[in-house]
């Protein structure tokens, strides 16, 4: 360990390059393989990526630079972080409210992001298996997926192998599991994908693709899609869920915060774009439509990969780099939690990665039951106001809800606060202190994250919550 830089129990990556790795592997998850690509599809194409990597490099990255800095600083987990810069800076002491609500946040992710990677883990083996070999249309491959989620006790079985993985790594610590699994994840995600890179670059629209993805059509570009391009940038860094912060609690004093998350920021948006040039080139090669939606890897692809030579090699490492960004997200999600019991004494650190992983196994029941048993049972919820009833979300299942507000509400909140609280009400010498940059280098930083990332934020929570078309009654 590095001197007095941790406090007593808690660990410390053993290098900068591992909290990159650490820090990218969190923020490269699902979003950046499966939804960017589809994301990027709906709206557009080349307009729309350009849109996003201004997006990540004007909001994205002040923020993450905030709570990496707000995780050091504090030396703790995110509540405890939060109560203690608040008043360290003479705050309220309500601000610990932004800790807890990113844990919570974390902890409702995870309990389904580990079901969604069970459906990915299940077809890791269905591709190996041969289940799509020589599928020949939508209905057959589509014929797969809901056999799959419309039965629970699988669905359960996959999320359980998924959640004892995850739990394992984080009940290792800091250097010999989040740190040993990420050193041998990563690398392994970036070279599957430049393999499948590789493959792309041989199919017949292999042009057509990177054309898409690079060649601006700013006709295509709608309000909407610059609000979806403020959105994705946000949520690909895994901001706002305490998950930044507490691995920034690990990162060593010497280590340039900017720099470091420069890297991770650029690493993240590479690794989006790459997996956009692998997955539109085939699937334009196999005269499929871009626009597909979230069905684009569960339905889209494996109809793609049964036509294709090769394709059960290719469709399996698919699923296994998808497999691999879920792993490495996912005990960022646990993290947090693991953190909290541990620096208040509660127990250690096994225990407490088991009771963590245990409750988010629990909530996934629910996402489960959503797609089967739980299927026909919906809520809506409704504010009526003087003149016009807003409706907050309609006809959602109990996945929907758990989806909706984590997304809609709650990381958004939380990365709008945590930008208030570093640029507004923590002083800017503690700033200066903690990022150690130059002047004009800070005064870019201080100025994005002041002003125009709260806007930003504001934007995406205002424009998820529907309240852009809520006159008479609204979104959801």
């Amino acid at each position: 360990m590095h001197g007095n830089d941790a406090a007593p129990g808690r660990g410390l990556w053993t290098s900068r390059l591992a909290f990159i790795l650490a820090a990218t592997g969190s923020a490269v998850g699902l979003g950046n393989v499966w939804r960017f690509p589809y994301v990027t599809g709906e709206n557009g194409g080349g307009a729309f990526v350009l849109l996003y990597v201004v997006c990540v490099a004007a909001v994205g990255l002040p923020i993450m630079m905030a709570e990496v800095m707000l995780g050091r600083r504090a030396r703790r987990n995110p509540i405890d972080a939060m109560r203690s810069l608040a008043e360290q800076e003479g705050r309220s002491p309500q601000w610990v409210w932004v800790g807890r609500m990113g844990m919570a946040a974390g902890f409702l992710i995870l309990s389904f992001y580990s079901v969604i990677a069970g459906w990915i883990l299940a077809y890791v083996f269905r591709m190996a298996g041969g289940v799509f070999h020589n599928a020949q249309d939508a209905e057959t491959v589509g014929r797969v997926f809901t056999d799959l989620i419309s039965d629970p006790e699988r669905l359960l079985a996959w999320h359980t192998i998924f959640m004892v993985i995850t739990v394992a790594i984080v009940a290792r610590g800091v250097e010999h599991g989040l740190e040993r699994a990420v050193r041998y994840l990563m690398p392994a995600l970036f070279g599957i994908l430049v393999l499948l890179f590789v493959y792309a670059a041989t199919t017949p629209a292999f042009l057509e693709g990177v054309e898409f993805m690079f060649v601006p059509d700013f006709g295509k570009l709608s309000g909407q899609a610059v609000l979806e391009a403020m959105g994705m940038a946000f949520f690909s860094l895994s901001l706002g869920m305490g998950a930044i912060m507490v691995y920034g609690s690990y990162l060593p004093r010497e280590a340039s915060i900017a720099r470091t998350c420069i890297t991770v920021a650029a690493a993240d948006t590479a690794v989006a774009l790459l997996a956009g040039m692998v997955i539109f080139p085939i699937v334009f090669s196999n005269g499929l439509a871009p626009a597909q939606g979230p069905g684009l890897v569960f339905t889209t692809l494996p109809l793609a990969f049964a036509q294709m030579p090769l394709g059960t090699l290719v469709g399996t490492l698919f699923f296994i780099l998808l497999v691999f960004a879920a792993v490495t997200s996912s005990i960022s999600l646990l993290e947090p939690p693991v953190a909290w019991l541990l620096e208040n004494g509660r127990m250690d650190r096994a225990k407490a990665a088991g009771i963590c992983g245990f409750i988010a196994w629990v909530l996934g029941l629910g996402t489960i039951f959503s797609f089967n048993i739980w299927a026909d049972y919906k809520w809506t919820l409704s504010l009526d106001f003087t003149r016009v009833q807003y409706v907050l979300f309609r006809d959602k299942t109990f996945f929907d809800i758990v989806d909706f507000l984590t997304a809609n509400i709650m990381l958004p909140l939380g990365g709008l606060l945590i930008a208030l609280f570093a640029a507004h009400l923590m002083r800017r010498e503690s700033c200066e202190d903690e990022l150690a940059m130059d002047g004009w280098h800070f005064n870019l930083w201080y100025f994005l994250l002041r002003y125009v990332a709260p806007v930003a934020v504001g934007l995406i929570f205002l424009n998820a919550i529907g309240v852009f078309g809520w006159v008479g009654g609204g979104g959801g």
